[in-house]
């Protein structure tokens, strides 16, 4: 029997250009990339030079701190370029991808008949285990360590986001295959988050489904985590994207590494918004060449309140990104903007200043102005509207800027993920980068606490 769990707190932000429900296969990106910036914490070492050839499922770098932690090759090509940065960083390993892939073999399993410590292998092997992370801390999950349970959400709330139901209607077999993975590295129990009656997902074996509904950011792993299993101190809780089981159970069904995608192409400056059949890492210029509005638009790889700015030309599709959205440049200036209620047929607020809580069905063309510059943290009572988690997050913010570790444990730091406060760069009036300071709270907490 299910359990039931309502989200109250939250908000919703309908955007235009929702992607229709079809597939189209995106022109073969002539090159690839896997960038390091996409795992964080982790330094790179690379096994791979300029001018190697690979093929999918070949090793390009591994963790320097736990060599168990493979990265490997998302097609078959030529080793091109390794791009590094200030004192010589590892930026992107660059592919010159061939024509056709050839993938490595790592062999059929059914992951119903061996062990944790078997399963584990594989994973680690294919180059899949970077698709597990890890909570507290939002990291790459240690294989070493002990999962008390682990979490997969079904669906996503965020603004544009994929439907999974849809992207993996054909991955069914694949899915419960990667379920049945997961519940191999666990003591503790598999949960995996639906809302949707008439999918697939609920009837899913080795899992607990758990119904889920509410305002965004229902969707996050986080927020069914502190409903569900909160994390005491001490604790590991590891989570893993609908699509990314997929691509773990195909593991264990072909015996190959298949880093591919159904990736939703929206917001409002896309020309025709819909799914695509990708590749992790490609070039994002094959498929958006002709199909955004290119001039003052912003591409992001991701969602538009916790993605990654790319260029159209130049960029690469994120390793964990299963939406790359594309809405209007927030450089223009909106005249009287202080005065709330001018132009508020066309502005969506949080708040009653301006008309759109009269209008929760319309959707808006929304750019990436921040209507405002930084100003002083005070108690409005905003950011708890929209924090579904058992937390103070102003208190938890204040302790992180300033580097209070002990007020941080107190306050719920082992609890959070920078996702889980998108929202609040959203919605709070002070325009602090709230996303941002979670983040370096996490990191302190790695480097004192570990």
């Amino acid at each position: 029997m299910s359990k039931d769990i309502r989200i109250k707190k939250g908000l919703d932000i309908k955007l235009k250009g929702i992607a229709e429900t079809k597939v189209s296969v995106a022109p073969r990106s002539g090159i690839f990339a896997i960038q390091p910036k996409d795992f964080h914490g982790i330094t790179p070492k690379l096994t791979v030079k300029v001018g190697a050839e690979v093929i999918v499922g070949d090793v390009l770098f591994y963790s320097k701190s736990n060599e168990q932690i493979k990265f490997t090759s998302p097609v078959s090509g030529t080793v091109t370029e390794i791009k590094r940065g200030a004192k010589r960083r590892i930026l992107a390993v660059v592919i010159e991808a061939k024509p056709k892939d050839e993938f490595k073999n790592f062999g059929k399993k059914d992951p119903n008949s061996l062990t944790k410590e078997e399963v584990s292998a594989s994973i680690l092997e294919s180059g899949c285990w970077p698709l597990i992370n890890q909570r507290p801390y939002d990291v790459i999950a240690n294989p070493a360590d002990e999962a008390k349970a682990i979490f997969v959400s079904s669906f996503d709330t965020a603004p544009l986001a994929p439907n999974y139901a849809f992207t993996l209607k054909e991955q069914e077999a694949a899915f419960q295959a990667g379920i049945d993975a997961l519940s191999k590295l666990t003591a503790g129990k598999v949960y995996l988050a639906v809302n949707e009656s008439k999918s697939f997902f609920n009837k899913v074996q080795n899992a607990e489904i758990v119904n889920v509904t509410g305002k965004h950011p229902a969707g996050n792993v986080g927020v069914q985590i502190s409903h569900i299993s909160p994390i005491n101190q001490g604790e590991k809780v590891w989570t893993v994207n609908a699509q990314d089981v997929a691509i773990i159970g195909n593991l264990f069904l072909s015996g190959e590494y298949k880093p591919n995608r159904i990736l939703a192409l929206a917001g409002s400056e896309v020309k025709a918004p819909q799914y695509y059949n990708v590749t992790i890492g490609q070039q994002l210029n094959s498929l958006l060449d002709g199909n955004i509005n290119a001039d003052n638009s912003r591409v992001i790889s991701g969602n538009v309140l916790t993605g990654d700015k790319e260029s159209a030309k130049n960029g690469f599709l994120g390793h964990y990104d299963n939406i790359v959205s594309v809405i209007p440049e927030g450089n223009v200036y909106r005249m009287f903007g202080w005065i709330p209620f001018i132009g508020s047929g066309s502005i969506h607020s949080a708040s009653k200043t301006s008309f759109s809580w009269l209008f929760p069905n319309k959707e808006y063309t929304l750019n990436t102005n921040l209507n405002g510059e930084e100003r002083a943290l005070v108690v409005t009572g905003e950011m708890e509207k929209v924090m579904p988690i058992d937390i103070f997050p102003m208190q938890l913010l204040k302790a992180v800027i300033a580097n209070d570790i002990e007020k941080m444990e107190n306050l719920g730091i082992y609890e959070v993920a920078p996702e889980d406060f998108a929202l609040i760069d959203y919605t709070s009036s002070s325009k602090i980068e709230a996303q941002a300071i979670i983040r370096g709270g996490l990191d302190l907490m790695i480097n004192e606490v570990g």
